[in-house]
């Protein structure tokens, strides 16, 4: 392996020291919150763990990761607020646990978190609802990541419907949320009643319109998903023009703005996260096009890597509760802006591991 790899499993064994059982979200000035537990990114830290237990085979990370889906299943026993994010939750902690130990009560723990997202499907619409509360109309491109434990559980126990549903929702956001040029829609908001397109809405980027670059990430990465368990052209396509939109926006040092489309960049955050999350899906898709292209996807990938690990990592910090610096949560809002955030780490970890052979990947 790779020094990078050697000094991230260092960096890692620092924070297990750290953060014990914190739920993290954001490090703000390098300490890690400790978020609750139905919080859509309670499922990530878990994800590294299981990682590093995989590339290892040492038992600490094994030891320090088993509990996590248990703790998370517990959420479904009280008031909640679980919604379209679950996978997020169990891939990273029920669905990788299963297939590195077999654990029969991960294996239902995640079959559990496959029927409540299915639960959340409007027929009408073919999409599947995003939040709570009043928001039934409401789907958002997050959930083409949430789609492979669809996969997996149709997979798992030979029942079609869960692959219905996730290519129904995924032929959904080919077809509204994706625009021509490659950009994409964050929100779309459809009548819930009969299922027609009503608007796009903003929500995390700049405005209607606009490009925010972890939307972009979660659909290039979750559209390539969607073509590994389907075969569907369609789809590695879209994740094709995602992609090439994504990398043709990038700065000289390849981690995006916040928004591809912001009318004036001077001062405006970049977004790690975006970058970790786009950079393993780009090597997805250059494992399933043809020779001759899949160097480009590859190559990038790499860039986007080798420009996080040097210009935006804590690798050699190692009292700092974070991997990468410079992540932005919700920029119009002013919420969790220039700070680390635990899914733009997982993915880096994740594309990392990539680079160093993984390939027990769940998303």
């Amino acid at each position: 392996m790779d020094k990078t790899w050697q000094n991230l499993q260092k960096k890692v064994d620092c924070m297990m020291e750290q953060m014990k059982d914190k739920t993290p979200h954001v490090s703000f000035e390098g300490v890690y919150d400790d978020i609750h537990l139905d919080w859509w990114t309670s499922g990530f830290w878990g994800g590294i763990l299981w990682i590093l237990y995989d590339m290892t085979g040492e038992k600490k990370y094994r030891d320090a990761a088993w509990e996590w889906d248990e703790r998370i299943e517990k959420c479904f026993v009280r008031e909640n607020n679980l919604h379209h994010d679950v996978g997020f939750q169990f891939l990273p902690t029920a669905v990788i646990k299963y297939k590195l130990t077999g654990d029969k009560d991960a294996r239902r723990r995640a079959l559990m978190a496959a029927n409540f997202l299915a639960g959340r499907f409007n027929i009408a619409g073919n999409f599947i609802r995003a939040w709570n509360q009043e928001k039934i109309g409401w789907s958002i491109i997050d959930s083409s990541m949430n789609l492979s434990i669809l996969f997996w559980a149709a997979e798992e126990i030979g029942d079609p419907r869960f692959n219905h549903i996730a290519i129904a929702h995924a032929k959904t956001v080919v077809k509204h949320f994706i625009r021509e040029d490659g950009s994409v829609k964050h929100i779309v908001n459809f009548d819930a009643q009969t299922g027609d397109y009503a608007e796009e809405i903003g929500g995390q980027g700049y405005g209607i319109g606009s490009a925010w670059s972890r939307g972009q990430a979660w659909a290039l990465h979750g559209m390539a998903n969607t073509y590994k368990y389907t075969g569907d052209e369609k789809f590695l396509t879209a994740a094709q023009r995602v992609a090439h939109f994504f990398l043709a926006s990038l700065p000289e040092d390849h981690v995006p703005y916040w928004d591809f489309r912001v009318p004036d960049f001077e001062g405006e955050p970049r977004d790690t996260s975006a970058a970790s999350c786009a950079a393993s899906g780009l090597l997805e898709i250059a494992k399933h096009v043809p020779k001759e292209q899949s160097a480009l996807y590859s190559k990038a990938a790499q860039k986007i890597i080798q420009s996080l690990t040097y210009k935006y990592a804590t690798l050699d910090k190692p009292t700092y509760e974070g991997i990468l610096l410079e992540a932005t949560g919700h920029r119009p809002k002013g919420h969790n802006v220039n700070v680390s955030l635990i899914y733009g780490d997982y993915f880096y970890v994740e594309c990392l591991a990539k680079l160093n052979g993984w390939e027990n990947n769940i998303f």
